[in-house]
């Protein structure tokens, strides 16, 4: 018979995929006692249910696919209790630096669009405008290398009101 904490276990990675801290986290808050928190997390890793590189892979590609920034992925990384160097190879081996730019790229044309129709055509060529891009840029875990060279390159698209 599987213990409660096993079946509790489960029924939280079939909600979502979580690190072994993250289960632990979790299961902690439910009031297990260590002994069996341990006994469970051991089986589930065993079959294959509970995988941190799996996990760390997954998150990555996730996060890259909403345009969120490698610095952001690895910081929700270690929030979520992967180690650093475990994490660090899961972005070196799920990013592709050329869709990071083309992702970096789209934010920032999106971001663009959003300020000029709220704050008007010349905002980006103002301080304000240009670090208000920035700081949201960077913000979403791209580096600042790369947003540099973004910001180099905008494109401001001018909302056309409807005739």
């Amino acid at each position: 018979m599987d213990s409660p904490c096993y079946i509790a276990a489960l029924r939280i990675l079939n909600f979502r995929f979580n690190s072994e801290t993250e289960l632990r986290r979790k299961l902690r808050r439910k009031q297990f006692e260590p002994a069996d928190i341990d006994a469970a997390i051991e089986r589930l890793a065993g079959e294959k249910w509970l995988d941190d590189v799996r996990f760390a892979g997954a998150l990555v590609r996730t996060k890259a696919n909403r345009r969120v920034g490698r610095r952001r992925i690895l910081r929700e990384l270690s929030a979520a209790g992967v180690e650093g160097e475990l994490a660090a190879r899961a972005v070196a081996e799920n990013i592709d630096p050329e869709r990071e730019k083309e992702a970096l790229a789209a934010l920032r044309d999106k971001k663009s669009t959003a300020l000029v129709r709220r704050h008007g055509a010349d905002y980006l060529t103002t301080p304000e405008g240009r670090n208000k891009l920035t700081v949201y840029l960077l913000n979403q875990g791209y580096d600042a290398a790369l947003v540099y060279e973004a910001l180099k390159e905008i494109r401001v698209v001018h909302h056309q009101p409807d005739s």
